[in-house]
């Protein structure tokens, strides 16, 4: 069990570490409003076209590559993340992660979160849809391992993002620093309100080059809930805000993403 929560990388930190770490030093609003999710910041568009390329670190060693592609489709962007693991940990614990988002390009707002995952002898699909005219989101989940099915359905206040778009989709704020903003990310079952925190700035080198970069980082009025970790983003300090690097330290090690190349392709 332990060699599965080290190498199951790419899952826990979209997941676990984006939910459960968010959320940690978030407020989980039951029966409270929940903010609207901002649009982007005047002037701001999703790319046509994008591949960027990230390397994958678990404390000193290499664990794996994630590679994330947006592409324009009329009024909508998807969001295709796939995750591999590497040499040794391979071997160790196989993680094949495939997620899809789509989400409005104008508002943000997902309609459809997928997820494909194989970790170990674990294989799901599952895949989330939003319906704002009827207020409530449906997961339709299945193990492909046992067959068994589900679905669940809640209610929604209004316009979402999700766990995978919801890191990307900071690149269409605002950053100044001293500042926050409020992003509400939808997951079955429960809202989860993040604060992200525009906490500095900093220069950074990736195989990708050296950026000057934005760090961002998750907060709450509530307070933040030890023994959870931490979560670090860091944007370039450009117009585009592109994702330079994250990072997320927990009890077993620390997982760093870290841009290794962008296409416009």
């Amino acid at each position: 069990m332990k060699q599965r929560y080290s190498f199951s990388f790419f899952t826990f930190v979209l997941r676990r570490t984006l939910l459960l770490a968010l959320a940690a030093t978030s407020m989980h609003l039951w029966g409270q409003q929940i903010p609207t999710l901002p649009p982007p910041r005047a002037g701001f568009t999703f790319p046509a076209k994008q591949t960027l390329t990230y390397s994958v670190d678990w404390r000193v060693f290499p664990a794996g590559t994630a590679v994330l592609h947006f592409e324009s489709d009329g009024a909508n962007e998807h969001l295709t993340a796939d995750a591999e693991t590497v040499s040794a940990i391979n071997l160790l614990f196989h993680v094949s992660d495939k997620f899809q988002s789509t989400f409005d390009r104008e508002k943000g707002c997902t309609t459809e979160f997928d997820k494909q995952t194989i970790e170990g002898r674990r294989q799901i699909n599952s895949t989330l849809k939003l319906d704002y005219a009827q207020g409530k989101s449906v997961l339709d989940e299945k193990n492909l391992v046992t067959g068994q099915t589900k679905r669940l359905e809640t209610g929604i206040p209004g316009c979402l993002t999700d766990l995978l778009t919801g890191v990307f989709y900071t690149s269409s704020q605002a950053m100044e620093v001293g500042k926050s903003f409020e992003i509400p990310v939808v997951d079955p079952l429960k809202t989860v309100v993040v604060t992200m925190k525009v906490d500095g700035r900093e220069e950074l080198k990736t195989p990708a080059g050296t950026f000057k970069t934005i760090r961002v980082v998750p907060t709450a009025e509530a307070g933040v809930v030890k023994n959870r970790g931490e979560i670090w983003l860091w944007y370039s300090d450009d117009e585009r805000h592109l994702p330079v690097q994250m990072r997320a330290r927990l009890f077993w090690g620390t997982i760093t993403f870290r841009l290794a190349s962008v296409e416009n392709k």
